[in-house]
């Protein structure tokens, strides 16, 4: 006797937990085919807000850790998706109708991802940050310090992969994370959700928005609270604009780019050097 099918409704993800879309919105996520594979829930303005106020009081806590914690949190993570590999390879298999090749390869790219970040988080300051040479008694010390809430348009032709490689880099230093999943292949965004709030992060480090990108984007550029934006999925909006709006209330911006490679300098793009002035003993 068959079974029923149980279709599932997926939420957002602000603040730790799975909340409804404010607006009672959803929409239907379907297969490269046209096969309905889950419901998921339309973010507004009021959940973007939402986003950005659990990702502001997550700052302090989450920059404050250590690099070795951060480091250590963002390998749980890796470890939790491990776990949940086949999940992910059948969900990307049938949203974005690819082999399963193709697909075992993103999701072991994303779990590698994770691994190489984390090795990051106590070593990039070595790298970024230095010793000034001064004229005097002094050590002049410069060190990267996180920027602090930053926003995101993930890639939006990946469902997995494009996702990580803008969130972790951004999370490694210590800033933390509003993302707008992919429109398209939103189903890996949201299940990892569900994997970052099961593993050691801190809730509201990480928030996951669904829903379409040309709606949320541009209240995420203009929010006072928001400190940076990261445009790596937007090439299909008005981006300019998007910079425009960020300009007045002085956001860094990085512009729209294709495949999001793990690089020391997305590490770096949203932090801010601290000099720091200190007198040598004189004994």
């Amino acid at each position: 006797m068959s079974r029923l099918a149980v279709p599932k409704t997926y939420k957002l993800f602000i603040g730790g937990k799975f909340p409804r879309s404010e607006s009672g919105r959803t929409f239907e996520i379907l297969s490269a085919k046209g096969d309905f594979l889950a419901n998921a829930a339309k973010a507004s303005r009021k959940d973007a807000r939402d986003a950005v106020k659990a990702a502001r009081g997550a700052v302090s806590g989450w920059s404050g850790a250590t690099a070795y914690n951060r480091g250590q949190v963002l390998y749980r993570i890796a470890e939790l998706l491990e776990g949940r590999r086949g999940q992910f390879i059948d969900e990307i298999q049938r949203g974005e109708n690819v082999s399963r090749a193709i697909a075992e390869r993103q999701v072991d790219d994303a779990i590698d991802r994770w691994v190489w970040y984390a090795g990051w988080a106590d070593k990039y300051t070595q790298v970024a940050g230095n010793a000034n040479p001064v004229a005097g008694p002094f050590f002049n010390l410069s060190v990267p310090e996180p920027t602090g809430v930053v926003a995101m348009i993930a890639p939006q032709d990946s469902s997995l992969l494009g996702l990580v490689s803008v969130v972790a880099p951004a999370l490694v230093t210590g800033n933390t994370v509003v993302v707008v999943a992919s429109e398209r292949f939103p189903l890996s965004a949201i299940t990892l959700a569900e994997v970052l709030a099961t593993s050691d992060v801190p809730g509201g480090v990480v928030n996951v928005l669904t829903g379409s990108p040309a709606e949320i984007a541009p209240w995420l550029a203009s929010h006072a609270d928001v400190n940076a934006l990261d445009l790596a999925g937007a090439e299909d909006l008005d981006w300019v604009d998007l910079q425009i709006s960020a300009a007045d209330t002085l956001k860094r911006v990085l512009p729209p780019e294709g495949d999001a490679f793990p690089s020391l300098d997305r590490i770096t793009a949203f932090t801010e050097t601290k000099t720091v002035w200190h007198t040598k003993s004189m004994l």
